[in-house]
């Protein structure tokens, strides 16, 4: 938890409890359903909590956007960035039930009212969103082809409606077809553990 307020100070008493409050909720659906590694779970907050929040550094949500994670597994990074921002909206989805069952169980259990989970398939959702976020679920020109229909056309933030994605290691390939529109962000700019050393924040323009 201390790695949280290391990088977000200004969090609310409220905010940091909620924070607070993941490693039980987790450790203890974990168990029941696994949707973390075991071995991951003692990094919780680092590699899960904080690598979520690497969108934070990069926007800073207004009042009123629309946010949809695709492939949100157990909640990442839909569930934190929920905690960040309550006055936007979230739309967690993920093709495996079970998955959706634990984040439901965590939202409700910290009262993020800001949080609808669904257990479907992106190709299903008909409706817009001002961003799509999601960690890597498949390769990235794929994932773009499955939400290019539920990107909103007004733009209402600092960045541009449209993807944003966590990925790590090199995808030059993969994003080279889309030019100027696309913009990638270091994660080690802003957090200084070795785990970020090849992670990246990639914002598509859409």
């Amino acid at each position: 938890m201390e790695i949280i307020k290391k990088y977000f100070p200004d969090l609310t008493e409220e905010q940091e409890q909620k924070f607070f409050r993941l490693k039980e909720l987790y450790t203890f659906w974990n168990e029941q359903i696994n949707v973390i590694s075991r071995k991951d779970m003692d990094s919780l907050y680092e590699h899960h909590v904080l690598h979520s929040l690497a969108i934070a550094k990069v926007i800073q949500f207004t009042p009123g956007t629309k946010i949809m994670d695709v492939g949100t597994g157990g909640g990442f990074p839909g569930i934190p960035l929920a905690i960040l921002f309550p006055e936007c909206s979230f739309y967690l989805i993920d093709s495996i039930g079970k998955k959706i069952k634990v984040v439901t169980e965590v939202a409700n259990a910290l009262k993020l009212n800001n949080v609808k989970a669904e257990h479907i398939r992106v190709q299903q959702v008909k409706n817009k969103f001002d961003f799509i976020v999601s960690r890597a679920v498949t390769a990235f020109p794929k994932f773009v082809n499955m939400v290019l229909k539920n990107s909103k056309g007004k733009d209402q933030n600092s960045l541009p409606n449209g993807i944003i994605y966590l990925k790590g290691g090199d995808f030059k390939d993969e994003i080279s077809e889309y030019g100027s529109r696309i913009s990638v962000y270091e994660c080690s700019n802003y957090f200084s553990e070795e785990f970020f050393e090849t992670k990246k924040v990639v914002h598509l323009d859409i």
